[in-house]
């Protein structure tokens, strides 16, 4: 039965049991993960019993037949109870889905089954200290040698890194060829050569550790995804994917801040009455309303075209620029909402203003957005 914009009953079904989860425990941890800076890595033996960790992997290598819509619900409710937990899952499918788009089976079935299984962690690396949002940029080398390539250089930013049983890396191969150069490889961590620094100190996401990779190490050629020069086109294809799944995580913090400031209006007194029956706090209510429900039908858009196997470059992008950025203005409000309470660290709101603050950054930052869109508006 379908319910609405594409949600079938069952979607629904596998989104409301995680939700389930994530309300009675991660929710109620997420102060402590946020304060303590503590590793949300912690959970992936329970999201995995749930089918988490393979949601956005095909049955036949280990995932659970989810559908992108029911992925993208279910990120909501785990974002909504805690943006760390979100976030490093987030990060996990950077890895899987790089390696089911650009890998063959031998090294899907190396590596997929055990990630669905909560075995094996991944991480993605990309991003590097001079070369964000142009990968063309990257310095990393990947020099063939024998049956092997020698991969030479520094990522940044790269979430679960010291968490992860392996590491999707991308280098260039010819570093004379751009974009066209780039090649994509799975490194286990614990291949000789990775030395992997302390956690970033982060301002939001604080359970969802990000850090620095040194590579100087051999990895066999089996290990490549797909042809030399081909990393390029797997990493923006992987984008495409992950861009939703930011919006899903932005739709969550906002959906928590929203129901935060709906409470706090209805309880909170002012000259014996609830800041409810204010007019002002009506209209800011009313604004962040209409800004979270654009948000989330622009994801369910951009999801339904990727469930009917569609092209969906442009409506992915447009969904984690208008999410991420309806987030920052709700979570904002939601504060402002509360007063100075909202300023305390006794009250979740300044970790939801945190928290979102990331989501018009990385996975391409606003700017990124609105050159992608701008591009494919001028054709």
């Amino acid at each position: 039965m379908a319910i609405q914009f594409g949600i079938t009953e069952e979607d629904q079904v596998q989104a409301d049991a995680i939700g389930r989860f994530a309300a009675s425990e991660l929710a109620p941890k997420a102060q402590e993960v946020d304060r303590q800076e503590v590793s949300t890595a912690r959970y992936v033996p329970l999201l995995a019993d749930l089918g988490v960790m393979g949601m956005n992997l095909p049955e036949q290598w280990g995932g659970i037949g989810a559908s992108p819509t029911a992925l993208v619900l279910s990120l909501i409710e785990i974002a909504r109870a805690c943006a760390s937990t979100a976030s490093m899952i987030g990060a996990h499918y950077l890895a899987t889905d790089s390696i089911l788009i650009g890998g063959d089976d031998d090294i899907r079935g190396r590596y997929l089954p055990d990630a669905a299984a909560g075995v094996k962690l991944g991480a993605f690396a990309l991003t590097e200290p001079r070369a964000g949002s142009n990968p063309a940029d990257m310095s990393t080398r990947a020099e063939r040698i024998g049956d092997k390539y020698r991969i030479r250089g520094v990522k940044h930013f790269i979430s679960n890194a010291g968490d992860a049983d392996f590491i999707v890396v991308y280098a260039k191969t010819d570093p004379a060829a751009g974009h066209k150069g780039i090649s994509a490889f799975v490194v286990d961590a614990d291949t000789d050569g990775i030395t992997i620094s302390k956690p970033e100190a982060l301002m939001g996401i604080r359970g969802g550790h990000a850090f620095e990779v040194a590579l100087d190490c051999e990895v066999p050629a089996s290990n490549r995804l797909g042809e030399e020069g081909t990393g390029f086109r797997t990493a923006m294809k992987v984008l495409d994917n992950s861009r939703i799944d930011v919006a899903a995580n932005s739709i969550g913090i906002a959906e928590a801040a929203m129901q935060a400031a709906v409470a706090w209006s209805r309880e909170r007194l002012v000259g014996g009455e609830p800041l409810a029956a204010r007019q002002g706090i009506q209209w800011m209510l009313a604004e962040m309303k209409v800004r979270l429900e654009a948000a989330r039908m622009l994801t369910l858009q951009a999801t339904g075209k990727r469930a009917a196997g569609q092209r969906f470059s442009l409506e992915s992008s447009m969904a984690k620029l208008y999410a991420s950025e309806a987030a920052g203005f709700i979570t904002d409000t939601a504060l402002q909402i509360h007063g100075g309470y909202g300023f305390t660290r006794d009250l979740p709101l300044e970790r939801y203003v945190r928290d979102a603050r990331i989501m018009r950054i990385y996975e391409g930052s606003s700017e990124i957005q609105k050159t992608v869109i701008a591009r494919a508006v001028l054709g």
